[in-house]
């Protein structure tokens, strides 16, 4: 007998569904990309994010931190040696770089009136202390005084923790796009990044599934740089998003890879993928392709990371019709 309950399912229910591998009346799908990477444009931000979501008729929202890439702590200006980060203080949790985040993601969170499920970017402490340094200095410190940097994280990760507390309590969100980075292979060997890196990313990772239990873990590949992802592989989130293209690890091979878990992705995001060259036919069977490999059950479609802001949007809709033909 049809189960009549799938053909009439809200958004939430689709994900939700997916994120917990129960069926689903169609695989969802999502895909996200910078508006305004270096400044926050406000309610123009909040507007942008609400209008791709509709017109590309998308399951989910991910909100980017645009304009906040930076993490300005004033203590980092007074950083001379490796020893000095033990000097470091949170910025606290009513600093503009939290309090605007948490602005921002409850306009979008209370724009679209619980149609869909929202998720705001969260960055590592690794990364947040490389934004507002440099790659060069942050490994030289390390090399130099690996406990005082080990120390800067978990600050870091103080502030981390306050905007998660503001964006799930205070705004709304059903949980966090948590994207960890800088295992790759030219960095660090695995055991030293689970010495070095990984105590403050999981610390705040099981902070946040504490406040929800459906976050999301984005493995990234943002430079091309293959990861060492087997280091990822146990963190506790519901979802788990990588470069499938960077790390040659398919949808697939990589629910299977994550212990089952729902699988986020599939589409290569840069500019030479079929998402953003691609014909609509090709468009549409590679969208089959990846659900034929990886099934309808705890998969939603999406890309490997951030896709180009001039792409087509037609072609989010291509991705839409090719899943409800499924």
């Amino acid at each position: 007998m049809e189960n009549k309950a799938l053909n009439y399912m809200t958004k939430r229910e689709r994900v939700l569904n997916a994120f917990n591998n129960k069926e689903v009346d169609h695989v969802p799908m999502a895909f996200w990309y910078h508006f305004s990477p270096d400044e926050d444009l406000g309610q123009d931000t909040i507007d942008a994010h609400i209008n791709l979501y509709r017109e590309a008729d998308f399951d989910l929202i991910k909100i980017m931190c645009d304009g906040y890439f930076n993490y300005p702590n004033p203590g980092i200006a007074q950083i001379n040696k490796a020893h000095d980060w033990f000097n470091l203080k949170p910025l606290g949790a009513d600093h503009p770089f939290i309090r605007n985040q948490i602005k921002r993601a409850k306009g979008v969170v209370d724009g679209v009136k619980g149609e869909c499920c929202v998720f705001y970017n969260v960055f590592c402490p690794m990364s947040l202390m490389r934004f507002g340094t440099s790659e060069e200095l942050l490994m030289r410190h390390l090399r130099d005084d690996e406990a005082a940097v080990c120390h800067a994280f978990t600050v870091i990760g103080e502030d981390i923790k306050a905007l998660i507390k503001g964006l799930i309590e205070e705004a709304g969100c059903d949980g966090i796009y948590y994207c960890v980075q800088n295992a790759e292979e030219f960095r660090f060997t695995a055991d030293e990044y689970r010495r070095i890196v990984t105590p403050a990313e999981l610390d705040i990772l099981e902070y946040a599934n504490k406040l929800s239990d459906n976050n999301i873990l984005h493995c990234c590949g943002w430079a091309g740089d293959k990861n060492r992802i087997e280091v990822w592989k146990n963190y506790p989130a519901k979802a788990v998003n990588w470069a499938v293209y960077v790390e040659n690890l398919s949808l697939a091979d990589g629910k299977r890879f994550f212990k089952g878990r729902c699988v986020l992705g599939g589409f290569d995001n840069t500019k030479s993928g079929v998402l953003y060259s691609g014909t609509k036919d090709e468009v549409k069977a590679e969208t089959k392709k990846l659900i034929d490999e990886a099934g309808k059950t705890g998969v939603i479609v999406g890309a490997d990371c951030t896709v180009p802001a001039d792409i087509a949007h037609e072609r989010f809709g291509w991705v839409k019709e090719a899943l409800l033909e499924i």
